[in-house]
């Protein structure tokens, strides 16, 4: 069996070169195919009905107008009378037709009679929950009293972190059409496999039978890997209107409303510590919620999770609203800043650095040394020593600068997936997963390894993926999709390449085990003189070569690990008199394992960074307190950062011999975790004062210029 491992940093060729991505040009033409963009032959447009109010129970349906409508091909009902509906959005009945006018139209014209039920919308005040809040965990460790009763500084404080919404760009949705006995979807999805496992129960029909492919996905931020009630109820349609596909996707407002969202996270945070900074004790209230199932409890403290007094309870708030769903790197970024920002709060108190205070409680963390030289490097690129300064010693004038930091971990690894090389006559590669890119460059790092390990060109590479055809993988979350792709890539170029050296054996006259490529031509080790060229070689195929490679999560073979680290400065100003707060700069030192291109890893940086300064300081659901819906489920409320929001990014890869020889770890989700607690921190740093509510919009700055709660 040939050895699977990871070439050495200094004989890399393709590995560890700035890259464009191999699917650069469609996106940027507008040739890339997005679910949302196909369009069958035939096809119906499908509409949903969804319920009003917070909660209700539905009385009674009248669809007998509806049926009538002009272009209406079928209707599908999701919720019968007699059933209870636990959010205003919640599906009611689905309408198909021959134009989206059409089956919108008719889709208004079935007539539903509510018993509307209490509600709660709003988990911010605890009091105000009543018995939608539960008990939802408790821990303790160490002598809890004994800690805060002998310390020498105790902080405390109240932080809240709110609901935020995916608002991926191209909506929930698909086309779907039944075939035959077949089932064929278009999905927006990040998992094309798990898709269809997950569509098959509902339907009865075998994984076998149902062809699930996409090519392309404008976002998903981990909201979309179920196929959904909508995805069913449009193939129920689909098979009632004669195997017609039907095209359902989400609008706007509804996708906001009942696709996924982050859960919220509020504390009660108390800190003990000794003169020097060093932490001895925690105490938490927290409570939050992910909708009708509650919010489970943040891992806090977070990074500092070996604080040996500890006593934590937590409260699970149901409210009636959408469910929640993994949100890129679920409850970290939460947890970060809640932990951060409690931390922040001590420092300042201390009047200590809070660099130095991190720094100093390093010991307390998985990675004490990976933290600290982090500190150190991001110190280091963000003037930090210059630039810092205690709070309220910001200087005169209405604008003013401050420094704020943040941390995280993530776990990453690689997860379950199979890779296919094919070795064609003609010198030309096919390389087949079940996996899909979601926009993260997917292919490209596939087609770099695969380069890396045949030597030869890209363009004699084709690349299949987007199908649950091909060999099966997982679904791309927990930052697992590039430590999985690329070592089963790695697996199957290999075991291929051997195959191909087995043909060219006969030929150089030296065992298979005796030859090595080097830059696409094959020849013998002990003798590179005897060589044949890669074309040469595939020309004396009889029969393609076929080989397999699989990535095994629990045995991954050194060619991927998991745990990172990572730490982020903020650097900020805020007008004082507005409350506008303006991102200068971030800084982003983040672990990230051995990195196959450079340039599609900082992107990862870049995209995470814009998304915490969304959370930091515009991104929020709100809700009615009357109605019980969403009051900004839309692109023009729901607020964005946009280009002149992101200041300047830093991202610096912490690439050390240490750290390259653990093998791929994924970086999606490690840099979104602690940049809202920077920023967080940085305005404190600025303007003197906590805004202990994010997103920190200027009407909750100036309250907590003016001591009151916004």
């Amino acid at each position: 069996m040939p050895a699977y491992n990871w070439p050495p940093m200094d004989k890399r060729k393709v590995i560890g070169q700035r890259v464009d991505r191999v699917d650069a040009l469609v996106k940027a033409t507008g040739q890339a195919k997005y679910p949302y963009d196909v369009a069958e032959p035939d096809m119906l447009y499908a509409a949903l009905l969804t319920c009003p109010h917070a909660h209700a129970r539905i009385r009674s349906m009248d669809t007998s107008e509806a049926q009538r409508a002009e272009g209406v091909t079928g209707i599908e009902i999701i919720a019968k009378p007699g059933a209870e509906i636990q959010w205003a959005g919640g599906e009611v009945a689905v309408v198909a037709a021959a134009t989206p006018d059409q089956a919108r139209d008719a889709a208004r014209k079935i007539r539903v009679e509510y018993e509307v039920l209490p509600h709660l919308v709003n988990e911010e005040d605890l009091s105000k929950a009543g018995n939608r809040a539960k008990a939802a965990g408790e821990q303790t460790a160490g002598d809890v009293e004994r800690a805060f009763r002998e310390a020498d500084v105790v902080s405390e404080g109240t932080y809240g972190i709110p609901v935020l919404v995916h608002c991926t760009p191209e909506t929930h949705g698909q086309v779907i059409q039944w075939k035959g006995d077949e089932v064929h979807v278009w999905p927006t999805t990040q998992g094309i496999c798990t898709y269809a496992q997950d569509l098959s129960r509902p339907l009865g029909v075998p994984v076998s039978k149902i062809h699930a492919h996409m090519d392309h996905m404008g976002g998903g931020f981990g909201s979309k890997f179920p196929s959904d009630v909508w995805a069913i109820a449009a193939a129920h349609l689909s098979r009632t209107c004669g195997g017609r596909p039907v095209r359902l996707f989400l609008d706007r407002a509804t996708d906001v409303t009942i696709a996924g969202n982050r859960p919220s996270a509020f504390a009660k945070i108390k800190l003990a510590a000794k003169k020097d900074g060093t932490i001895t004790g925690w105490q938490s209230e927290s409570w939050a919620t992910g909708g009708m199932t509650g919010g489970g409890l943040p891992p806090i403290p977070y990074v500092f999770t070996e604080i040996p007094n500890r006593k934590l309870a937590h409260t699970a708030v149901a409210v009636n609203a959408g469910p929640s769903r993994a949100w890129r790197a679920p409850n970290h970024p939460q947890a970060s800043f809640l932990t951060c920002a409690a931390m922040d709060d001590l420092a300042a108190k201390l009047r200590m650095d809070p660099m130095d205070l991190f720094a100093r409680n390093a010991d307390l963390t998985a990675r004490a040394g990976v933290y600290r030289a982090q500190l150190i490097k991001a110190a280091e690129v963000s003037d930090w020593k210059k630039l810092w300064h205690p709070r309220g010693e910001s200087g005169a004038g209405p604008v003013k600068r401050g420094l704020g930091l943040g941390v995280g971990t993530w776990g990453g690894a690689g997860h379950s997936v199979a890779c296919r090389t094919t070795i064609h006559p003609d010198g030309s590669v096919d390389l087949e997963l079940g996996t899909q890119d979601i926009g993260t460059g997917t292919r490209t790092v596939i087609t770099m390894v695969a380069a890396e390990t045949l030597t030869i060109p890209t363009s004699l590479l084709n690349l299949k993926v987007g199908d649950n055809q091909y060999p099966p993988g997982d679904g791309s979350g927990g930052s697992t999709t590039v430590g999985g792709v690329s070592s089963a890539t790695r697996k199957s170029t290999i075991n291929a390449l051997a195959k191909l050296f087995e043909v060219a054996s006969p030929v150089l006259g030296a065992p298979a085990d005796q030859l090595e490529i080097v830059d696409g031509d094959i020849r013998v080790t002990a003798n590179p003189s005897k060589s044949i060229s890669w074309k040469s070689a595939c020309q004396k195929l009889t029969e393609n070569i076929v080989a397999m490679g699989e990535n095994n999560p629990r045995n991954p073979g050194g060619l991927n690990t998991g745990g990172v680290g990572g730490v982020q400065v903020a650097d900020i100003t805020v007008d004082v008199e507005t409350g506008v707060i303006k991102m200068n700069r971030m800084v982003a030192v983040h672990d990230c394992g051995m990195v196959i291109n450079p340039k599609t890893a900082e992107n990862q940086i870049y995209g995470a960074c814009t998304m915490s300064i969304g959370g930091a300081l515009f991104e929020e659901r709100v809700m009615d307190e009357v109605t019980g819906r969403v009051l900004n489920p839309n692109m023009e409320f729901y607020k964005f950062t946009a280009n002149c929001d992101f200041g300047e990014i830093i991202p610096i890869l912490d690439i050390r011999p240490e750290h390259d020889r653990r093998g791929v770890v994924g970086l999606g989700e490690p840099p979104v975790i602690p940049g809202i607690a920077a920023i967080a921190n940085a305005v404190a740093n600025a303007i003197g004062v906590r805004v202990p509510r994010v997103p920190m919009t200027p009407d909750r700055v100036l309250a907590a210029l003016e001591g009151r709660n916004a």
